[in-house]
């Protein structure tokens, strides 16, 4: 019987410390999420304040989330009497070990940082990226989504912005659309141009101003050619471009104008 009533008080010992423990881990658990939410709101709040792109509020709240989340368990296991500080650099080696394996992804991250900071281009912008060029769809953390005119969605890492060139067709107020036509010599350039000026005027969406240059460009053997620009808004740039083309033809060859034969 002494037997089992020291079983039973070893039991009930255990059971009382153990169990306080238990209760304390859960409650620090609890409280310290709840604190942790607090923080983050608050952080929320002050970003908003400051007006700093959601995208970056997101990232920002989150890292620092995650980073009292770990303090957290590290002081729970603390306090379960279990060594932290191993803890502590095994989760210091697994961070180098991905940072290392994750070089390229950990650049994308730095450069899309600096994307929402510095706003070189914005969603529905039409851009040239890495030789890729289309209309951007979503700005990420880690890549730029770009919708490209023949409807294939192109994603580019955003390490590539910064090394190479960035060309925003949309950041201007209006765009050159670039034509040629070759002319035979025997054409009379002075008419051909006045013609071209105001037949491509017509054009629906060429703007007035800047109004439409058509100079000569260059010579060929065949003869001259030139160099035929209307301008318009990014939006009605395809629409323009095929328009003017159209009547380019059309307009000479109503004229009675010769079509440029070789030498």
């Amino acid at each position: 019987m002494d037997n089992i009533g020291h079983y039973q008080q070893l039991a009930v010992t255990y059971a009382t410390e153990y169990g306080t423990k238990l209760i304390a881990i859960i409650l620090f658990w609890f409280v310290g999420r709840w604190l942790i939410g607090l923080v983050r709101r608050m952080l929320l709040g002050v970003l908003e304040k400051q007006n700093v792109d959601p995208a970056l509020t997101g990232y920002i709240s989150n890292f620092v989330s995650v980073s009292l989340k770990i303090i957290l368990v590290v002081a729970i296991l603390g306090y379960c009497g279990i060594q932290t500080t191993t803890f502590a650099a095994l989760v210091a080696g697994i961070g180098i070990a991905i940072g290392i394996a994750w070089g390229g992804m950990l650049s994308n991250l730095a450069a899309g940082i600096f994307l929402i900071l510095l706003h070189p281009f914005k969603v529905g912008d039409f851009v040239t990226i890495d030789g890729v060029t289309g209309t951007v769809k979503e700005i990420g953390l880690l890549i730029i989504a770009i919708n490209t005119p023949n409807n294939v969605l192109t994603l580019v890492g955003n390490g590539k912005v910064f090394t190479g060139t960035i060309e925003n067709y949309t950041a201007n107020p209006f765009r050159r659309v670039e034509l040629k036509v070759q002319m035979p010599s025997s054409a009379d350039h002075v008419v051909a141009m006045k013609l071209l000026r105001e037949k491509l005027a017509t054009v629906p969406n060429v703007l007035p101003q800047p109004s439409v240059e058509v100079e000569i460009i260059e010579f060929t053997m065949v003869g001259y050619v030139l160099a035929v620009r209307p301008f318009c808004h990014n939006d009605n740039y395809w629409q323009v471009y095929f328009d003017s083309n159209r009547t380019i033809l059309e307009s000479l060859t109503a004229a009675g104008f010769p079509a440029p034969m070789p030498p």
